[in-house]
């Protein structure tokens, strides 16, 4: 009831192809009895047989597909997620270990040439198709015959300039299902021995035997990658001075006299779609015949055009954050006049606002 798996070349994927519907039920017990009919003297008789009765066995089968195609990435990209689907089947509810591949696949599909990092294997809870945080299954657990379920692989990307195609196979082999609580053990298959009377045997019927895969094995596979499409994006940085007060006029129109405090504006944008900038550094050298303003850089301010006209969440001049989950830090380096900020990620969809002061000694 199987197809056949095939393997890839650069920018595709594979999969096995879809069986028929499971069946009946392993465990399932048929029983039937013959009748007889005669007569004796004129007078109608009839015998019953005995029960004959046999149990169906496990037919254990699964599909392995990509869902939709290769993950486009940028270089040091976190958390990259490949999509796949198991189908289960098998003529009873079972487990699905999983696992990844990748060793075996360099110099094999044409353009692979790097391996992702930290990879692991995550099976959708809800349904969404979408990998959240609440997304914490590394098995398929209980899934009924003829039923789906997505799975992840997410993986980090390294920042290798050279990278360009990584491709992952997800395998899943059938296990035993029946505990909630736990993942199955792999099934053993009895194809190849006797029928056993009221007990249910294992067999394989997952006739695929493309690239890394036997026929007959309780195994399925498919292939995705992981392209570098991007390596760099269309960043800018904008600077703009204000001056907001000075020792005669305060804040009503100030001038740039000796004691003015003046506010420098950095504002990053990205304008490449879909593809993040990380690690973004500033790094501002505070001019000549000015003082810095300690404990002045702040982030995340308003800003209209090119200049900020709010200042955003102050940053420690010693290297602290703004939040500890937002990433950004800001310092000082009195020795070198240096302002540094360091933002982990800019989107094309929010720019980002960085400012300090210095006063015009």
């Amino acid at each position: 009831m199987a197809g056949t798996a095939a393997v890839v070349s650069f920018g595709t994927a594979s999969a096995q192809t879809a069986p028929g519907p499971a069946g009946t039920a392993a465990g399932t017990t048929i029983t039937n009895t013959a009748q007889a009919s005669y007569t004796v003297n004129g007078v109608q008789q009839s015998a019953t047989s005995n029960v004959a009765t046999f149990v169906v066995d496990l037919k254990a089968n699964l599909t392995v597909a990509p869902l939709g195609g290769n993950t486009p990435v940028s270089i040091g990209e976190t958390d990259a997620v490949l999509k796949f689907t198991v189908t289960n089947n098998t003529n009873g509810t079972q487990d699905f270990i999983l696992s990844p591949i990748q060793s075996l696949l360099g110099g094999v599909f044409a353009g692979d040439n790097f391996d992702v990092d930290n990879i692991r294997i995550i099976v959708d809870s809800d349904g969404d198709n979408l990998y959240t945080a609440a997304d914490t299954a590394t098995y398929i657990n209980e899934l009924p015959a003829d039923q789906t379920r997505t799975v992840f692989i997410v993986a980090n990307v390294p920042a290798e300039q050279a990278a360009s195609l990584a491709t992952v196979t997800l395998v899943a082999q059938i296990a035993a299902g029946g505990d909630v609580t736990r993942q199955g053990d792999a099934l053993v298959s009895n194809g190849l021995a006797a029928n056993r009377d009221g007990v249910v045997d294992v067999v394989f019927a997952d006739n695929d035997s493309g690239f890394g895969d036997l026929a007959f094995n309780g195994y399925g596979r498919a292939t995705l990658a992981y392209e570098i499409t991007t390596r760099n994006v269309d960043l800018s940085i904008a600077k703009s001075s204000t001056v907001i007060s000075d020792p005669v006029s305060g804040i009503t129109l100030p001038k740039a006299i000796p004691g003015a405090i003046v506010r420098y504006c950095l504002i990053v944008r990205n304008a490449t779609t879909l593809t993040p900038a990380r690690n973004v550094n500033l790094t501002d050298l505070i001019p000549a015949n000015t003082t810095y303003e300690a404990n002045s850089i702040t982030v995340g301010g308003i800003a209209l055009g090119d200049e900020c006209v709010l200042d955003g969440l102050p940053l420690s001049d010693a290297g602290g954050t703004v939040l500890p989950v937002s990433g950004i830090t800001g310092s000082y380096d009195a020795t070198a006049r240096q302002v540094r900020v360091t933002i982990p990620t800019v989107t094309s969809l929010l720019p980002v606002a960085a400012s300090f002061r210095v006063k015009i000694n």
